[in-house]
């Protein structure tokens, strides 16, 4: 049983976890505009993400919360050694629009970690930047890099989809925020630090609404999709609620990381095996 714990431990602390769930993000982009499976860029992505968050983690930033980590570090660090010899061996097999796209996000996680603001300051130094960062660079990884790849260029649908991922990505990491209220500095500025716990979870509140009324209104409509984000904002919203400050150790690490694994599995089931519903 200390040995199943352990492996535990070290699949959510070495990343693995929170990489399947922006694999799963990019492979709901890849169903819903009907493009075929590339295998190549989810690896590049699983190994870009395991990359981007270890480094992030583990460069001293993160603080009190991740020191609790180090009992394992040792191993995370030779695991995320040969995740970026995988990621340099991926990214020889992608396009130059795939990298230069991948290029300016890996520039937002850099700064993200690594002060430059006259030495001093990062990007999730600077007042309320945190959470929005975040976001842009899960909706570009998520729903950006997939359609860079197929040639299929901006429009209005892309735009809105990129928006209603960023909004969910930003609902799902409010129960982090939450969480770690009693570890952020204050000048951090994150939304539960400036709006306080219940405004914190309304404001997300806000956004499913916002992203559940989007998708009402966009030109691809699928019943069927439609009905696995109804429920799938509907288990964020609820996540979303129930967050504390004092939570149980793998509420967010697990619980709340593995929603974007289970809407692709909803998914799956309701646009493969469902018959389409009328509305």
């Amino acid at each position: 049983m200390k040995y199943l714990k352990n492996a535990f431990e070290l699949y959510i602390n070495s990343s693995i976890h929170v990489s399947l769930a922006v694999v799963a993000f990019s492979l709901i982009t890849f169903f819903q505009y009907g493009l075929e499976i590339d295998k190549q860029l989810l690896y590049f992505i699983f190994f870009a993400s395991i990359t981007g968050y270890n480094f992030v983690k583990y460069a001293g930033i993160a603080k009190l919360y991740h020191l609790s980590l180090a009992r394992n570090l040792r191993f995370i660090q030779i695991f995320s050694l040969l995740c970026f010899i995988a990621l340099i061996y991926f990214t020889f097999q992608m396009e130059w629009r795939v990298l230069i796209a991948t290029g300016v996000l890996g520039l937002f996680t850099l700064f993200y970690a690594v002060p430059f603001l006259g030495g001093k300051k990062n990007l999730r130094s600077l007042p309320g930047l945190k959470i929005f960062i975040i976001a842009v660079v899960w909706a570009g990884c998520t729903v950006l890099l997939p359609l860079i790849k197929a040639e299929r260029y901006l429009g209005t649908e892309i735009l809105v989809d990129f928006i209603q991922r960023m909004m969910l990505v930003i609902v799902l990491t409010l129960p982090f925020e939450i969480r770690d209220l009693k570890y952020d500095d204050e000048s951090l500025g994150t939304i539960p630090q400036r709006l306080g716990v219940f405004m914190a979870k309304v404001f997300g509140l806000v956004l499913i609404l916002i992203i559940f009324f989007a998708e009402l209104l966009q030109s691809s409509f699928q019943s069927n999709e439609f009905l696995a984000l109804i429920l799938i904002l509907l288990l964020s919203g609820i996540l979303l609620w129930r967050a504390k400050v004092d939570q149980k150790k793998y509420y967010c690490s697990f619980w709340v990381e593995a929603v974007p694994v289970f809407y692709l599995c909803v998914y799956w089931i309701f646009t493969h095996y469902l018959p389409q519903i009328p509305f």
